[in-house]
């Protein structure tokens, strides 16, 4: 293990790999014992590079501009406490939400159960087989909940992968069960327009609305008809969580013509995802606020009334994002952090010749009042350290390390490892802790890196998608105050009031 207290200096100018659209697909497994993919829902090739780009690969590496190929690379003020590999769940590791002293992870094959309570050793509860990508998870209470996106045979876990153009194949949200975190329970699957690519919890004392965030509708789909302009909301009573259902599907992007009044896209704006539905949605319940990354848009909207948000605001950066994939609000709700996912999440764009500017961060503060509230854009952020064109790494998932008066952020960058950054001064933004892995390959592009990293009750917790779960202890005098706030629950796309 290499420790550095400082970022290093890039100086050599990188090329860019080739773009790979679209996220990973999923594993699929018939039996936790015999867990082999179904090459209907494999992950993405491989990508060839130049030989050209192996051999800069290969000299960034023997000159220390990046760590060598799965070399462990930190700041100082972060240790690695430990890596649990994949086990019998070997599809793409996803999101993680938390509960106590339990961490749940996501997985394309399903979703795995950790014990927290000793943050150097966390212990397998349960593994749950239930294939169905991204498998998008939260928890709410005795419920966890998971989105399917890709078009399955019907809504068990034993299902298959099937034409998205047959209409008997099912897309949705599946709820289970666990009180009993040893033995979870399928309890309930709801079939939702264009599937589930993520969801976000908006929790109340009797029911649970989801806001069920998709995308690319096509008229050869029968499930996913354009336009598709706004999220599928569906109700899950406690109680009585099998009859969750849809109760709407409010429009978030009025307009004429058949892809509603989102962002167009190429060719009036060339680079630019047309908007079809938004990819991920954060709520700040004790500000009855959320915030939509869509695609090519980014919104302000109330959530006062949950069966029918209202938009506020919204934005476009036609410039230098290609894709808002996720947002986060500051504890104040006075600013957002929007994401750009350049290249899917597939390219490595964190090098010179992409530059600071794309596949970033991009930092609004929020101004006015009530529904005059406007998204007033300040600042980039992206991490300093440039990563090797064999390596995919753009903005991904994040959460906010809780310290009065400040904006601090822990954030998943795929290969390009694990950032926290200061974005106090929305104008000046900066990095003050890292922790990556060297590139997966020297010799191909192959997608992999943290998908998520989240700071939940004095750690941080990240799912690489290839290497499994990690656990890191930040020891910095400007995040030590987060220690003392301790959740019970904690699904970052539903931003809890740290200090209530």
């Amino acid at each position: 293990m290499t420790l550095l207290s400082n970022p290093r200096t890039r100086r050599r100018r990188l090329g860019i790999a080739t773009a790979a659209a679209g996220l990973l697909a999923a594993l699929i497994t018939a039996h936790p014992a015999v867990a082999t993919p179904d090459p209907g829902d494999s992950p993405a090739a491989e990508k060839r590079v130049p030989e050209s780009t192996r051999q800069d690969v290969r000299e960034a590496v023997e000159s220390g501009e990046i760590p060598a190929q799965d070399e462990i690379v930190h700041s100082a003020n972060i240790e690695h406490l430990t890596n649990i590999p994949k086990d019998v769940l070997p599809g793409t590791n996803s999101d993680l939400a938390f509960q106590g002293k339990y961490a749940f992870a996501g997985n394309y094959d399903g979703f795995r159960i950790f014990d927290i309570s000793d943050p150097k050793a966390p212990k397998t509860v349960s593994q749950v087989l239930c294939p169905g990508s991204q498998n998008d998870i939260s928890v709410s209470g005795n419920l966890l909940f998971l989105s399917t996106d890709s078009s399955r045979s019907d809504s068990s876990c034993n299902s298959t992968t099937q034409p998205v153009t047959e209409k008997s194949s099912w897309e949705g949200m599946k709820v289970f069960d666990i009180s009993d975190k040893r033995n979870p329970k399928y309890v309930a699957a709801v079939e939702t327009a264009c599937g589930s690519h993520t969801h976000t919890l908006v929790p109340e004392r009797r029911n649970v609305y989801i806001y069920v965030s998709s995308y690319s509708p096509n008229a050869a789909y029968p499930d996913c008809q354009p336009p598709h302009d706004g999220i599928s909301v569906i109700k899950v009573p406690r109680n009585a969580p099998e009859k969750a259902a849809v109760v709407g599907f409010p429009v978030l992007f009025p307009g004429e013509g058949p892809d509603g009044g989102g962002n167009p896209g190429a060719p009036t704006n060339p680079g630019v995802s047309k908007t079809t539905g938004c990819h991920d949605i954060t709520v700040l319940p004790s500000k009855d606020l959320a915030a939509g990354a869509c695609m090519g848009d980014g919104i302000l909207f109330s959530i006062e009334d949950p069966e029918h948000p209202k938009v506020i605001d919204r934005v476009q950066d036609n410039v230098n994002f290609a894709f808002w994939h996720s947002a986060t609000f500051n504890q104040k709700a006075n600013k957002v952090v929007f994401t750009d996912e350049l290249g899917g999440g597939g390219a490595a764009t964190c090098n010179a010749a992409v530059g600071p500017n794309r596949g970033a961060d991009g930092i609004y503060d929020i101004v006015g009042k009530g529904d005059h509230r406007k998204l007033v854009f300040r600042s980039y952020f992206k991490i300093p350290r440039h990563q090797g064109d064999t390596e995919n790494c753009v903005a991904h998932n994040g959460s906010l390390i809780p310290v009065k008066g400040k904006d601090l952020m822990v954030q998943a960058w795929y290969q390009g490892g694990v950032s926290v950054w200061d974005f106090t001064d929305s104008s000046n933004p900066k990095e003050i802790a890292y922790f990556e892995r060297g590139p997966l390959s020297t010799e191909r592009l192959v997608t992999a890196g943290a998908w998520s990293a989240y700071y939940y009750n004095g750690h941080i917790y990240s799912n690489d998608m290839a290497k499994g779960f990690d656990v890191l202890k930040l020891d910095d005098h400007r995040t030590d105050p987060a220690r003392w706030v301790r959740l019970s629950e904690l699904n970052v796309q539903t931003q809890p009031d740290y200090f209530d």
